[in-house]
């Protein structure tokens, strides 16, 4: 007698339902959990935005400063100010004076050769440039002053310049120009579109330079013939 088999084709059937319900969970998972597993092994580097130049924070802050500046071993400024910033991140680099400043400016002998003030102030060290703004005042050993709104002093050539409303003022003249340039001591300078007041010796020293006419006559005064007191008339006559 053979034996009989029956194949459960329920059964069958319920059973490669649940392989592929969990083949497919499997790639379900798998794809969930590969990117994480990938990103895992890649190195992020988490940098900020670039700095801009215009906000870099000074390499260094000083407050109440007096302080002495030498070039090549001689001393040759002293400067007075309230605040003082150092950047060299900034490009150029420079020192800022928000504050004001007042220095003064001494010769190989110590000897103070001009005095400068200013409400803000900039030193480029890189190009040994001041820059000056703000009811800058500046006087040397000579009595001149200068008064202006800005003025740059050029270290490498040893000369002063402004571009702007410019006022000197010497013990003989006043003179006031919109372009102005000197040298390092304002001996010898030069004022453009000027215009100023001058003493009388020097007008006077200009028209007694220039050629007079032959019908000229120098002299326009009149004298008045001295009348002399009665009892001196008295005498000389005898009476």
């Amino acid at each position: 007698m053979t034996p009989k088999v029956t194949v459960d084709d329920n059964g069958s059937s319920g059973s490669g339902h649940r392989c592929r319900c969990a083949v497919l969970l499997l790639l379900l998972l798998f794809a969930t959990v590969f990117p994480f597993l990938t990103s895992c092994n890649e190195v992020h580097e988490h940098t900020a935005p670039p700095v801009n130049p215009e906000d870099s924070a000074s390499m260094m802050m000083s407050y109440g400063v007096k302080t002495l500046i030498s070039d090549s071993g001689v001393i040759k400024y002293r400067i007075l100010t309230e605040q003082m910033e150092v950047n060299n991140v900034r490009q150029p680099s420079r020192w800022e004076f928000m504050k004001g400043i007042f220095f003064e400016q001494f010769d190989e002998k110590f000897q103070v050769q001009a005095y400068v003030q200013a409400d803000t102030a900039w030193y480029f060290d890189q190009q040994n440039l001041w820059k000056l703004r703000g009811r800058v005042y500046v006087r040397n050993v000579n009595g001149l002053i200068y008064l202006g709104e800005e003025l740059y002093w050029d270290g490498r050539v040893h000369e002063l310049y402004s571009n702007v409303y410019s006022r000197l003022i010497t013990p003989e003249r006043t003179i006031e120009g919109t372009c102005f340039r000197s040298d390092e001591n304002m001996n010898h300078y030069t004022v453009t579109n000027s215009k100023g007041s001058f003493v009388n010796s020097d007008i006077e020293g200009d028209k007694n330079n220039e050629p007079q006419p032959a019908s000229a006559t120098n002299d326009t005064t009149t004298t008045q013939p001295q009348i002399r007191p009665a009892s001196q008339k008295r005498k000389a006559s005898g009476k």
